[in-house]
């Protein structure tokens, strides 16, 4: 299981703008600022999101590298999965395919992606037999 990820992008406030509308839909509400200098030498500023004290996907000022990651989002259901796509697209993100059943990896795999504003690929996905009791 990962722990965090950074993400590199061009530009951290617009960025936080863009997670801090698509986020919360899927239940990662929680923001902290890393400042560097309490780190190591070297270390950079960092914003971190999470949820019940845990945070695990950080941003960091830098080049983004768009073909580098590829990152999915669970979701809780079908209409989180239209939720997150629809608030990231009005949040400034290019669809690459709308909500839907991803057929050619399972019939209940359910997923929409976009690139975010610095081309990354997200994936709000709901697997409904990760959710069964």
């Amino acid at each position: 299981m990962l722990d965090h990820i950074f993400l590199t992008v061009n530009d951290t406030d617009r960025s936080i703008t863009f997670y801090e509308k698509v986020l919360p839909i899927l239940g990662i509400i929680s923001r902290l600022d890393y400042d560097g200098k309490d780190g190591p030498a070297g270390h950079p500023d960092l914003k971190g999101f999470g949820v019940n004290g845990r945070m695990f996907f950080w941003l960091k000022q830098g080049t983004a590298a768009p073909g580098a990651a590829h990152i999915g989002f669970v979701a809780d259901s079908e209409e989180m999965v239209n939720t997150a796509h629809a608030a990231a697209l009005a949040a400034g993100a290019t669809e690459i395919h709308p909500p839907g059943p991803q057929l050619h990896y399972d019939p209940r795999y359910y997923a929409a992606q976009v690139r975010d504003r610095d081309g990354y690929s997200l994936e709000f996905v709901y697997k409904s037999w990760q959710h069964e009791s």
